[in-house]
């Protein structure tokens, strides 16, 4: 789209009770992954029923951007375009990686990952890039 930039998401997903740091070096892995700057990212992802933990809360406010809560339904309908899938993490929560369906979901329009998820620890993260809601 002319004269519009395009919306880079970071998504997550974590375990219950994950702290900040974890959640960030994640980000920062992925981020390296890949070859981008963790400043270029544009907003922080992750599904409702993980978007009121303290550890994602905080980690959004240390990168200094929006957190972004993405519906259970609108990650069932990315679903189909995530590279990777979890049995366990569908079995539990009904969509095969988190972290890649809110960054989808958050990048808005033509959105595509930049790679599979990225996990360390407690977390994953995926990259998005989109033209935004």
């Amino acid at each position: 789209m002319a004269g519009q930039e395009a919306v880079m998401v970071a998504g997550v997903g974590f375990r219950k009770g994950t702290a900040a740091a974890d959640i960030l070096a994640v980000v920062r892995d992925t981020c390296a992954a890949v070859g981008v700057d963790v400043n270029g990212i544009d907003a922080l992802a992750t599904a409702d029923f993980k978007a009121d933990e303290a550890g994602v809360i905080e980690a959004a406010q240390t990168l200094g951007v929006p957190l972004i809560s993405c519906e259970r339904e609108a990650l069932d309908q990315v679903s189909d375009r995530v590279l990777t899938r979890s049995a366990r993490v569908a079995a539990a929560v009904g969509v095969p990686s988190v972290a890649e369906a809110a960054a989808l979901v958050a990048a808005g329009r033509n959105a595509r990952l930049s790679g599979p998820r990225v996990a360390a620890n407690n977390a994953t993260c995926a990259l998005a890039i989109g033209d935004g809601p």
